[in-house]
C-alpha cells in the first residue's frame, strides 16, 4: 500500500478527530498535521485533542499512527544567535512539541533546521547542533526529520552537507533523521530528474535510512531559484512524470509521503492528486 496523504488541518471541538476524518475524505493512507497554530506557542492541552477518537478511526480504516507525521511550528529557530530569547523559546517550545507527540504517540516530528538572521552558515550550523544538544533526550521515542530547505535568505539545510554536519555533530544523532522535500530540493538546485543520483549522495553522506518523510510538492520556480513556492503536481517546473517516480521509488516505499500543495479556488486538491499517484504503477525499469 502507497503511504500518502496531505497535511491536514486540526481545529474545532474534534481536534486531531477532525485531522483523521479530513484525510479519510481524501482517500489518503497517513497525513501530516500541527499540534497547534505553526505561528504561536497556544496549545491546547493533549487531553483535549480527541486523540483516542482519532487513533480508532484510524485503526477501522487501516491508518498506522507509525506512519503519521507532526510538522513542528514556524516559529521555531534553532539558528539564531542574534536573539537568545529567541533561540531559548526555539529550545523549550521544541521540547515541548516533542513531549506532546509522545503523548499522543506520533514518532515523526518535522523541524525546518532554522535561519541565521545575517551571523552566517557555520555559526547558524554550530547554534542549530547547540539546540539539539539541549533538547534530545536518551530516552525519548520521537525522531526528529530535519526538512531539506530551499535556501531562500538566511536558511540552513539547504544542501546534504550542512544537513550531513548537523547530524554528524549531534551527540544523540540517533533520534535525527531527514525530510526530503522536492519542492525544496529543486529550488536548492537538485536535479530531480536525476534521482537515482539525488539517493546515491544522500546515502553515501547521511544514509537513505534516516529519510523519515517525503513532503511531495511541486515548484512554482525554475531549479536553484532558492524561493519556496509550492505548486500543485504536474503545474509547476518539476511535473508529474518526475514526482511520480519519487513517489514511487523502491528505496522509499516504507517512507510516507505527504503533500503540501496549495488549495485552488479555496479548494483542497489532495483528493484528485492523491488519486493521480496511486493510479500509476511504477515500472522498476524507470530511472
Amino acid at each position: 500500500m502507497l503511504k500518502i496523504g496531505s497535511h491536514v488541518s486540526m481545529s474545532g471541538k474534534e481536534m486531531m478527530l477532525s485531522s483523521v476524518k479530513e484525510a479519510l475524505s481524501y482517500d489518503a493512507t497517513t497525513f501530516m498535521f500541527y499540534t497547534g497554530a505553526p505561528q504561536n506557542t497556544a496549545r491546547k492541552p493533549v487531553e483535549q485533542l480527541c486523540v483516542d477518537e482519532a487513533k480508532q478511526l484510524m485503526k477501522e480504516h487501516g491508518i498506522n499512527i507509525d506512519d503519521v507525521v507532526v510538522h513542528a511550528p514556524y516559529i521555531i529557530n534553532l539558528a539564531n544567535t542574534i536573539k537568545p530569547e529567541t533561540y531559548e523559546l526555539a529550545v523549550r517550545f521544541l521540547k515541548q512539541e516533542i513531549e506532546r507527540c509522545e503523548a499522543i504517540g506520533i514518532s515523526r516530528l518535522v523541524l525546518h533546521p532554522g535561519s541565521h538572521v545575517k551571523a552566517g552558515d557555520q555559526v547558524g550550523l554550530d547554534q542549530i547542533i547547540k539546540g539539539l544538544n539541549e533538547v534530545l533526550r536518551p530516552d525519548q521515542k520521537v525522531k526528529i526529520a530535519l526538512e531539506t530547505m530551499a535556501g531562500k535568505g538566511s536558511e540552513l539545510g539547504r544542501d546534504f552537507d550542512q544537513l550531513q554536519y548537523i547530524i554528524e555533530h549531534v551527540e544523540l544523532n540517533e533520534y535525527l533523521g531527514v525530510c526530503l522535500d522536492t519542492c525544496h530540493l529543486h529550488d536548492a538546485g537538485y536535479d530531480l530528474e536525476q534521482f537515482d543520483d539525488i539517493l546515491n549522495e544522500f546515502d553515501e553522506k547521511i544514509g537513505l535510512e534516516r529519510v523519515l518523510v517525503v513532503h511531495v510538492n511541486d515548484s512554482k520556480n525554475e531549479r536553484g531559484a532558492h524561493k519556496d513556492r509550492h505548486e500543485n503536481i504536474g503545474y509547476g517546473y518539476i511535473g508529474f512524470e518526475i514526482l511520480n517516480k519519487v513517489v514511487h521509488h523502491p528505496k522509499l516505499k516504507d517512507v510516507p509521503k505527504i503533500l503540501e500543495t496549495p488549495y485552488i479556488q479555496e479548494h483542497a486538491p489532495y483528493k484528485e492528486e492523491i488519486k493521480m499517484f496511486v493510479d500509476q504503477t511504477f515500472n522498476n525499469g524507470l530511472k
